[in-house]
């Protein structure tokens, strides 16, 4: 590796980045859906997809739509199932992109589901060469989503339910686990250092923002779901302030997610605190723009003699 290569190389845990872009979870599917159309062995990794116990249909269409600020969707959390894919996803990320990292999205609608995805992915991990065993190497929780058998509260906006959830996932897999949180919680901060103390190795920072848009014409939601989540450019300084406070208070490398359009954009969450930076709208409009990116980022450390990025993580300078 040159000095260059290295530049941008970065570590989460025990797994090393190649450079700090990665794919945002429900971008790139489950990679396999991009990999004509992108390079995606020149980013640092990719978030798959949610893969849930059972196989969920979503929500009716329409499921994403564009408006001034940004995007709006309402997916639903549409996927096959953790069977299908340990069956048909796995293999196929283990033949392909040997540099670049695969972390699979988690979701469930109790405790017990992030740990059932876990360990059907594990099993299958465990089984044959080290290429299937490299075909994962990490999860990300995402508790966002409503626990049905707390009323309907989100796991991250409750302690307990949160602190089962990453505790159960850490007895079941030896990977990296990142917990994804949303930027609409009471305290931000205080939720990560609840999945720092039960084994958190990391921390995603941000999900979308609740949203609406109306069609005037049919005075109905534009989405079939109703509400959705808010994505785009608007996004960039919520999650570049969460991502600055949850730095002050936990020692966990943190994803930083929302809005990045540009090198700009996600040395922008570097400074903040951020060891990786994901990208998501802007690459359903534009699949290689994450590689530009990357590019972009290069450039600007040559350009201000920056040794390695890992100077430049959490450099701001509030006062």
């Amino acid at each position: 590796m040159t000095r260059d290569e290295r530049m941008l190389q970065v570590q989460v845990a025990n797994v090393v980045f190649q450079n700090p872009i990665v794919l945002a979870s429900g971008t790139a599917g489950y990679a396999r859906e991009l990999a004509d159309v992108a390079d995606l062995n020149r980013l640092g990794g990719i978030v798959t997809k949610a893969v849930s116990p059972e196989p969920r249909v979503g929500n009716p269409a329409l499921r994403v739509a564009d408006f001034a600020g940004g995007m709006i969707n309402a997916v639903g959390l549409a996927n096959p199932g953790a069977e299908r894919v340990r069956d048909e996803v796995l293999p196929w990320l283990a033949e392909h992109l040997p540099a670049t990292r695969k972390i699979v999205n988690v979701v469930g609608r109790a405790v017990g589901d992030f740990t059932a995805v876990i360990l059907t992915l594990e099993e299958a991990l465990a089984e044959g060469t080290p290429e299937r065993a490299a075909a994962v190497s990490a999860y990300e929780l995402n508790v966002s989503c409503p626990n049905v058998k707390a009323g309907g509260l989100e796991f991250g906006a409750d302690p307990r339910a949160l602190a089962a959830v990453v505790s159960e996932a850490r007895a079941a897999t030896r990977r990296a686990i990142f917990v994804k949180l949303s930027p609409t919680l009471a305290d931000v901060a205080e939720t990560a250092r609840v999945a720092e103390a039960n084994g958190a190795d990391a921390i995603s920072l941000v999900n979308t923002v609740p949203g609406l848009v109306i069609d005037l014409d049919r005075r109905k939601p534009v989405l079939g779901f109703g509400s959705g989540g808010v994505s785009g450019p608007g996004l960039l300084p919520v999650g570049v302030l969460a991502t600055w406070k949850v730095r002050k208070a936990v020692q966990l490398p943190l994803l930083g997610v929302g809005g990045v359009a540009s090198g700009a954009d996600a040395l922008q969450y570097v400074m903040a605190g951020a060891t990786l930076v994901g990208v998501g709208t802007t690459a359903l409009k534009d699949p290689r723009r994450p590689e530009r990116i990357v590019a972009e980022i290069e450039r600007w450390c040559e350009r201000e003699r920056v040794r390695s990025i890992t100077e430049l993580v959490g450099a701001l300078q509030w006062t």
